[in-house]
């Protein structure tokens, strides 16, 4: 009988990439991680023995804790969070489920940024329009769901970033940027390893509005459309994130399993 605080990785799989993901807690062993470097995608990695720092940061929010097994480390570091009124759950058979599991992303962990004053912090340039809306997106869904974006005129952003310790992104020159035809974001799925049906029907539509390539997808225009009208809505760029962040949650959703569906009322219309 499955434990009433644990969680499967299919459960957990359904819930990655979307705003009612949990916090993530990784207490893998430095030995089994050392075998395979790698972290559920937006998972927060630390000692077992050290969880109850991120208390502050985790009350009022649901966290999965897992190690490689699903045993002792992460059963006992998911009590000792519940403990402080964190409501905590452990995923079953930990890592090795999780690998497991066809479909379940992974990131190498050194393709993350190192954090600046906890968060991963990046910069860009202001006045954004889709990739710098998409990509905010896709690293506050699957990468570190606390990161941080400035946004500055684009002369400054290699400076602001050598200064603030950020990590630049769509401008050129940098490891995050236009490679090809493809745009920021099919770099990023890229590097973080983060390929797989939904985000690359996603990045089809972002890459296709981007890049004024309308017939890579229909929906690209929308897109274009919609990111536009955004930008004209909201002085303040982050003000126009926010905005824009439940857009491509939408659009996952769609891309996930949502793209079968039509509209057809009223019936027996002509076609």
């Amino acid at each position: 009988m499955p434990a009433p605080t644990e969680i499967t990785p299919a459960q957990l799989l359904r819930l990655i990439g979307t705003p009612d993901a949990p916090a993530l807690i990784d207490v893998v062993t430095e030995a089994d991680f050392a075998a395979d470097p790698h972290v559920i995608p937006g998972a927060i990695r630390i000692p077992h023995d050290r969880v109850l720092d991120l208390v502050p940061r985790l009350r009022g929010t649901r966290c999965v804790v897992y190690c490689q097994k699903g045993l002792k480390l992460s059963q006992g570091a998911a009590a000792m969070l519940r403990c402080e009124g964190v409501a905590a759950e452990h995923l079953a058979e930990g890592m090795v489920g999780w690998r497991a599991l066809d479909g379940a992303p992974r990131i190498p962990h050194a393709a993350l940024p190192a954090p600046v004053g906890g968060a991963t912090l990046w910069v860009t340039r202001h006045r954004p329009k889709i990739d710098r809306i998409a990509c905010p997106w896709l690293i506050r869904r699957f990468v570190d769901p606390a990161a941080r974006f400035l946004f500055v005129a684009p002369s400054e952003v290699p400076a602001v970033a050598e200064r603030f310790g950020a990590t630049p992104f769509d401008i050129e020159d940098v490891a995050f940027s236009h490679r090809g035809p493809h745009c920021t974001f099919d770099t990023m799925l890229d590097v973080f390893d983060l390929h797989g049906p939904a985000l690359d029907t996603l990045a089809r539509v972002v890459r296709g509005a981007d890049t004024n390539r309308h017939d890579l997808a229909p929906e690209a225009a929308g897109l274009l459309a919609l990111s536009v009208g955004l930008s004209r809505q909201y002085r303040d760029d982050l003000d126009q994130l926010a905005a824009g962040l439940p857009l491509y949650d939408a659009l996952y959703r769609w891309a996930r399993d949502g793209q079968g569906e039509g509209h057809d009322w009223p019936a027996g219309r002509a076609a």
